[in-house]
């Protein structure tokens, strides 16, 4: 039995110009949306989530509190719930799936909000990573309707190095012999393997390895780590899929497109939204001084970066306490 929804939109023009036929949304709801529907927050999907990786940040001992809020967790095109090269007709099946932006996702995303579910106004847009990237793309595309951000361990603009990062991984999937271009007859589960295991290095910080943290959240050496992180890219992910959303996150810019036309300050300055950047001080990608950068120009936000060796993945539901505890209280001061 499903445990999530499903919203049609049909075919739909891409902001480069192609066209996603037959897209589809697919989302959960958690809690009951409030007579005033006030209590409206937006939890999108980070880059190797869905909208069950999501539910680590929500429960009744969390802020994000479903008895109190109405929650919506939606899918990411090419997460493989959502319109990916993986479930798509032939057509655009695979390496034929039109290159899809942040942009797209949340024009998109507007549509079963306002138009589907007939909301306003939302109280908060957050999200760790890729998620988090989103939530920016929200406040600035529709800065009349979003009243509060929290992006965690992400950036309104893809910074080249960590474009460089991602062309590392891009370079190590595609580099096995059965990826074909993307016109693959079965998964290349070496480039797939070789993926994960050269994230792993990027994922956490170079304390997270000299302190032997990995211990702690279950691993007996390193090698059990690489060895975790090969076999979860290979068995649960399609190359086609992870590799769309790698190019979408290396477009991510909140200028591109036909309301800033790529005047990157301009997109920062119209956000209204009361923000809180929470980066942590060692992540390798998303570094600490793209969200300096971003707190001179964006009004009402406020810089609260933290230290955590578990680096970009401090944020990992379960990774480190003291991480959680600092989100969710960044959480409160936003929604009260």
């Amino acid at each position: 039995m499903r445990d999530f929804n499903k919203f049609e939109l049909g075919n739909i023009k891409l902001l480069s110009g192609k066209i996603l036929k037959s897209a589809r949304l697919v989302y959960k709801t958690y809690g009951t949306l409030n007579k005033k529907k006030s209590n409206v927050v937006l939890l999108p999907t980070f880059y190797t989530g869905t909208h069950i990786r999501n539910e680590g940040f929500i429960g009744k001992n969390r802020v994000l509190n479903p008895n109190k809020y109405f929650i919506i967790s939606i899918n990411m095109f090419g997460n493989g719930l959502s319109s990916s090269p993986s479930n798509s007709k032939k057509n655009q099946q695979g390496s034929k799936f039109p290159t899809v932006t942040l942009w797209d996702n949340i024009n998109c995303q507007h549509k079963l909000i306002a138009e589907k579910l007939k909301i306003k106004k939302i109280a908060l847009v957050t999200g760790w990573s890729m998620a988090g990237c989103q939530s920016y793309q929200w406040a600035a595309q529709y800065p009349n309707m979003v009243k509060s951000i929290l992006p965690f361990c992400a950036s309104s603009k893809t910074s080249i190095h960590n474009h460089v990062f991602l062309e590392g991984v891009k370079s190590a999937l595609t580099a096995d012999k059965n990826w074909n271009g993307g016109n693959y007859k079965k998964q290349p589960i070496a480039g797939l393997k070789a993926f994960g295991r050269v994230y792993a290095g990027w994922a956490f910080s170079q304390d997270f390895y000299r302190k032997k943290l990995y211990k702690k959240i279950g691993y007996k050496d390193v090698e059990g780590l690489l060895k975790d992180w090969e076999n979860d890219h290979a068995k649960n992910w399609d190359a086609n899929d992870l590799l769309l959303k790698l190019k979408t996150w290396q477009l991510n810019d909140i200028s591109k497109g036909p309301i800033y036309k790529s005047n990157y300050i301009k997109a920062l300055k119209s956000i209204r939204a009361k923000t809180i950047l929470m980066p942590c001080n060692q992540d390798l990608y998303f570094r600490t001084e793209d969200n300096l950068l971003e707190h001179q120009y964006i009004s009402r936000s406020k810089f609260r970066p933290i230290d955590s060796s578990f680096g970009h993945c401090a944020a990992n539901p379960g990774n480190d306490k003291n991480f959680q505890d600092k989100l969710d209280k960044n959480i409160k001061d936003l929604l009260n």
